[in-house]
């Protein structure tokens, strides 16, 4: 008592949104025709013959608009074809019609999943579906089968069943005939149907799955004669005659002659029926581990993910959800990061595939889409069972997803961590390096990426993927966290690191700031890339150890307590023999930093400009200038102002620099130094001397400002300066300047750019618009003032114009 027509309706326009799953459902139904068939087979050992193919054909048919879809399955008589394919519903049609549409369609798809409606797929793209069977009988009752046809339209209240008129064309199975609708026409595209089996049904069965294609050749044509061949005769005719004098005649040809080039044999076109396996790759993931090779696992991962590069690690296993869900999966490390990873603040999530018992159900995990810093792993996870709506395209719990999820993520670290622990290695099944050279690989494929988990991850994430980072020192490269605690000098308490986003290790390891821990021999991570310095203050502490900065203040070796007293003599003395230079520096440089120190981290260096403990480095001065957008945004923060002139200078006692500008300043008379009236001007007149030391002070200065790494604060009164020095050092007059002999530029030239341009103007001038219709007569000028208010702005570019284009060459 089903209103099939209605019911039919609701199947199409409420429980698929997606047509394309037509070919899921029907393939999916061959397979379970082919798997029964193989089950009864092995009780009733008469229903398959040896050699007999078991496989599922796609034919398509654009002329005629058709798509047929046949399995060598077990097959059905006429009385399954009426109960399989005519029943929609045994009972409770009219409740759950009333349900269906007034509960809305996600209801009525929970309702609907109960019963076996996946065959009525097929009315999404077709306008009729004719389904010709032959049953399964075995033995010698297997001739006696008939071949019967259920047919039936999308608007049909009723459905035939009735012979084949075609007689009986398969042994046994069931052949699915689709006659799209207009719309539908896509469907004949072998292309489209190729992707939809890659997409859907690629490892839905374990049957061949075959694509009918014509393939078009170019064979020799046996039936053309050949045209250079010499014409046929009799012997003994005159035609005998003639060619026994030619053959008489002898000429000698040149050595250059090419030989003859014999014609080419005539060739045609013959187009042959080929058949495309399109699920050649099989569901390894099914298998146990121990049974696949790593070629195996290579080329699935290239099938299925679409990559031309091998993964750089693999896992394999299974497990269940929790949920009491058991699952199988493997995932995969790719050799890159995708193209967008980086320039897009939400990463492309699509590479974890879902399925259930081998079908594909969908790639968009929603709420529950692994994070960013994890959405390069590929993977498949093949559950047993799961909840799902009738379309299966969307699952009615999100539970799963979220243990999933969780369970990806500690699974690809597990793997990880097993690759970055590894010992180096041959495999001698390949050949091949592993442990530490493979994860050198993976390190520079995601290294990026695993710090970027480092800081957003969890708390347990952080300190397993902090773990997996590796950095360059100023003694080797590829050294973990735990690796540099492991080799920490005796009472060193604190992890040295030096950051410059942008330089290579090997320079950042010269800088002035590691001279003597280099020279003692500790070592000191070379942070090269923009995260690497946000990423250690988030740590705070690994292993015991604190991080330092070496370029900012609170430098400690960790040896002081050794030799406390000899070192604060020697300081003492040293302190005493410097001040008159520090307090002369100090005044000299008020303003610019906040003090003036003799350095414990200078070797060779006179001197360098170190941050305070809460100011900005010169690493991230520049990280936070990138994210000021404009001048007055700058201005505006008072705090990042504040932190960047947190700066000290601090001077190398031993530098032959720093003791001559000691000398110059015990050489000056600053014990007069009084202002004599009220503007503040000094009573004591500057010598020639303390003049020219001003100015080596200030290179100084702006010369530990580069050295440090800072900007210099006005590039051009330095580089005067660095002039005058060497004009100074060479004899060279300070107030000279070079002659100037510069050709002006030319005249202003009057009258139009291009000399016949007068013939390209209307025949109205602009003045007066004369004799253009609808525009003013006679010198009228039409347009008035007021009629057009927009302004041109006097710098469209800002305050910083010249630093725009100095940054943008395509402006």
């Amino acid at each position: 008592q089903s209103d099939v027509a209605r019911l039919r309706k609701i199947v199409i326009n409420s429980l698929y949104s997606h047509r394309d799953v037509f070919l899921r459902e029907l393939l999916s139904n061959a397979n379970d025709a082919l798997e029964k068939l193989r089950l009864l087979s092995l009780t009733n050992k008469g229903l398959l013959q040896d050699g007999e193919p078991m496989n599922i054909t796609l034919q398509l048919v654009p002329d005629q608009g058709r798509i047929v879809i046949a399995d060598t399955g077990v097959g059905m008589t006429p009385e399954e074809l009426t109960r399989n394919l005519g029943t929609l519903a045994k009972s409770g049609t009219s409740d759950f019609l009333s349900q269906a549409e007034n509960a809305g369609a996600q209801q009525a798809g929970n309702l609907i999943g109960q019963f076996g409606l996946g065959f009525y797929s097929s009315f999404l793209v077709a306008d009729r579906v004719q389904v010709a069977s032959v049953a399964a009988l075995g033995g010698e009752r297997q001739g006696e089968a008939e071949q019967w046809v259920f047919s039936s339209g999308a608007d049909d209240q009723q459905f035939e069943v009735f012979l084949d008129p075609r007689g009986r064309t398969m042994r046994h199975g069931t052949e699915i005939t689709l006659y799209l609708r207009e719309d539908a026409r896509e469907f004949l595209n072998p292309n489209r149907v190729r992707d939809l089996v890659y997409k859907h049904s690629s490892f839905s069965t374990t049957y061949p799955i075959y694509l009918q294609t014509f393939v078009t050749e170019e064979v020799p044509d046996e039936d053309a004669s050949p045209l250079d061949s010499p014409p046929k005769h009799e012997p003994g005719t005159d035609t005998d005659a003639d060619a026994d004098a030619e053959a008489a005649i002898i000429e000698d040809l040149p050595d250059d002659t090419p030989p003859p080039v014999p014609s080419a044999p005539a060739t045609k076109n013959v187009t042959r029926e080929a058949w495309e396996r399109l699920n050649d790759q099989p569901p390894l993931w099914t298998r146990d581990a121990k049974s696949v090779s790593e070629a195996e696992y290579t080329e699935f991962y290239k099938s299925t993910f679409r990559d031309a590069n091998p993964p750089l690690a693999h896992a394999h296993f299974a497990g269940d959800a929790g949920s009491s869900v058991s699952f199988k999966s493997l995932l995969f490390i790719p050799s890159e990061l995708p193209q967008e990873f980086w320039s897009s603040q939400q990463a492309k999530v699509d590479g974890v595939r879902l399925m259930v018992k081998r079908v594909f159900i969908t790639n968009d995990l929603g709420e529950d889409a692994l994070p960013k810093w994890i959405s390069w792993l590929r993977a498949i996870v093949d559950a047993d069972d799961l909840p799902l709506n009738v379309s299966r395209e969307q699952l009615q719990s999100t539970k799963f997803l979220a243990q999933i999820k969780s369970i990806l993520i500690k699974r690809t670290i597990a793997l990880l961590t097993k690759l970055a622990a590894a010992p180096a290695a041959i495999n001698e099944e390949t050949g091949e390096e592993e442990g530490q050279a493979v994860y050198r690989k993976v390190w520079k494929a995601i290294g990026g990426a695993i710090k970027l988990g480092a800081m957003e991850g969890s708390a347990g994430q952080k300190n397993k993927l902090g773990s997996l980072t590796r950095w360059s020192t100023n003694m080797r490269e590829f050294v973990g966290l735990d690796d540099y605690v492991s080799n920490r000098k005796k009472g060193q308490k604190q992890i040295f690191y030096l950051a410059g986003v942008g330089q290579k290790a090997e320079d950042l390891a010269k800088s002035v700031f590691i001279e003597k821990l280099h020279a003692r021999g500790y070592e000191v991570l070379l942070l090269t890339e923009p995260m690497d310095e946000i990423l250690l203050n988030t740590f705070q502490r690994w292993g015991g150890m604190s991080f330092q900065d070496v370029a900012k203040k609170g430098l400690q070796y960790g040896d002081e307590d050794m030799d406390a007293e000899a070192d604060k003599a020697e300081q003492a003395v040293v302190a005493e023999r410097f001040a008159p230079l520090l307090g002369w520096l100090k005044k000299e440089y008020a303003g610019t930093v906040m003090d003036v120190v003799i350095s414990n981290r200078l070797v060779t260096s006179p001197c360098a400009i170190v941050a305070d403990k809460y100011g900005y480095s010169a690493n991230m001065e520049r990280l936070m200038a990138a994210q000021q957008r404009t001048a007055k945004d700058a201005a505006q923060d008072w705090m990042s102002e504040y932190a960047r002139k947190q700066r000290s200078l601090e001077i190398n006692p031993k530098s032959p620099l720093i003791e001559g500008m000691l000398r110059v300043v015990e050489g000056l008379d600053l014990d007069e130094d009084l202002p004599s009236d009220e503007s503040g001007a000094s009573a004591r007149e500057i010598t020639q001397a303390e003049f020219e030391l001003k100015e080596v002070a200030q290179i100084l200065l702006d010369g530990a400002l580069v050295r440090s790494g800072f900007e210099v604060t006005d590039p051009n009164t330095f580089f005067a300066r660095v002039d005058t020095v060497l004009r100074r050092s060479l004899g060279v007059s300070e107030t000279a300047q070079p002659e100037v002999d510069v050709k002006p530029a030319p005249p202003v030239e009057a009258g139009p750019i291009y000399p016949d341009a007068a013939e390209l103007q209307p025949d109205f001038d602009i003045g007066g618009m004369g004799g253009m219709p609808g525009m003013g007569m006679g010198g009228e000028d039409p347009f008035q003032p007021g009629d057009f208010d927009y302004e041109l702005p006097k710098r469209p570019f800002g305050e910083d114009a010249e630093q725009m284009v100095m940054g943008h060459d395509e402006l």
